[in-house]
């Protein structure tokens, strides 16, 4: 299933054709959620394929076997891709599932089901960055041009998977309605891996200990998730991914190497009026103290 070129609109929100599908985004609205499911939701480029491997390792004690030898796309398959229904269906006991659907397209689905739900943020200015990066290095993606054109692109929302403040504005205002959430930022893994994983472990009722909470830490880390093949994406054919045009780094406040003053007043002006009845804040610099290589960074994939 080639369709580089191909561009899906459903409810108005532009997906890229690659791994995309009328049919499929209809099975992800429609959805049956277990009650064992792990469902993993975020805007591109926000942490995905870091939580993907967190989860993988928290699910399994530390042990990276799975990780090390299952692509994250078969062991977290993303609900709305082509091919993933099948996945799914075969796919016996707990599930992690990855999703990038605004909120408004799967509350159906997801009413009344007991599964628990991350959702993950990350400051918009590194997200838009890293996300015109993967459009120079995602063939299925519109080629972004100039960053000037791109990030007018993402405040209008008109970029692949829709507005990131619309996704995040509509995930982040289900506290009171979803029973079992949690919410954690890119920007919290990042400062504190140890303790944003013992949260996630918790939260999934599968609590780390000793070599257990010490294995995962080390699989998670940013080297580690470069060097394994199951989680870099370099599975991937040049022709669909190329790797050679993109160097991330995952830090955070990475965004002030590419706006100028121009553009980082126009992202605030959109920002304060889009956000301002949105109590979320975000960490826009790093502390100078944290500033290394994180907690585990992410690894050069769809995240």
């Amino acid at each position: 299933m080639a369709r580089l070129d191909v561009t899906e609109t459903f409810h108005h929100i532009s997906f890229p054709g690659h791994i995309h599908t009328q049919d499929s985004l209809n099975y992800a609205l429609h959805f049956q959620f277990q009650d064992r499911d792990t469902v993993i939701a975020t805007y591109p480029k926000s942490g995905t394929t870091w939580m993907q491997e967190i989860v993988t390792l928290v699910k399994n004690r530390g042990d990276p076997q799975l990780s090390k030898t299952v692509p994250n796309w078969a062991r977290a398959p993303w609900l709305e891709q082509h091919g993933s229904a099948k996945v799914l269906e075969a796919t016996q006991g707990d599930r992690i599932i990855t999703t990038h659907l605004p909120y408004n397209l799967l509350s159906s689905a997801l009413q009344g089901s007991k599964a628990k739900v991350i959702y993950v943020t990350r400051n918009p200015k590194d997200v838009a960055v890293s996300y015109y990066h993967f459009h120079k290095m995602a063939k299925f993606l519109p080629e972004p041009n100039s960053f000037d054109e791109f990030l007018d692109s993402f405040l209008e929302g008109s970029v692949s998977y829709g507005s990131w403040f619309d996704h995040v504005k509509g995930w982040t205002s289900q506290a009171g309605v979803l029973a079992n959430v949690l919410y954690i930022s890119y920007e919290e893994m990042w400062l504190d891996l140890q303790g944003s994983m013992e949260r996630i472990s918790s939260f999934l009722q599968c609590p780390l200990v000793g070599e257990e909470l010490t294995n995962s830490l080390r699989h998670c880390s940013f080297s580690s998730m470069s060097d394994n093949a199951m989680v870099n994406y370099t599975q991937i054919p040049k022709e669909i991914m190329d790797h050679s045009l993109v160097l991330f780094t995952g830090i955070i406040g990475d965004w002030r190497n590419t706006f100028t003053e121009e553009q980082i007043g126009i992202f605030d002006t959109v920002y304060s009026y889009q956000m301002k009845d949105c109590p979320l804040t975000f960490m826009w610099e790093c502390p100078p103290e944290s500033c290394g290589e994180g907690g585990g960074g992410q690894a050069s994939g769809s995240g």
